[in-house]
């Protein structure tokens, strides 16, 4: 097999489309008009357990943290809503290919 050079742009191209962190906005769609995630809706896509999902999207750009601010005597509850474009970026990040 003989193997096929290419030059050093091509790579440097092909590394950022493939680890690239941001997703092309729809022209026709914009951000806030998309669907919205909680974190059961997602767990229950993926079989995985909603701590699971919080640590996967915890300070992902893009997720929307609602929440009282934090206090010394009470909890701190946030509620995450995960846009559709987010949750599919972190999928093609994390996905194993063959």
């Amino acid at each position: 097999m003989a193997r096929r050079e290419i030059s050093l742009d091509q790579k440097q191209a092909w590394m950022r489309e493939r680890h690239s962190s941001t997703v092309p906005a729809s022209p026709t769609v914009a951000t806030f008009a998309e669907r919205h995630y909680s974190v059961p809706e997602v767990a229950a896509m993926w079989n995985l357990s909603p701590d699971a999902i919080r640590r996967i999207f915890q300070g992902e750009p893009g997720v929307l943290v609602l929440g009282g601010s934090e206090s010394t005597r009470k909890r701190r509850y946030t509620t995450l809503r995960i846009p559709e474009s987010v949750l599919m970026r972190v999928h093609r990040r994390i996905a194993v290919v063959r």
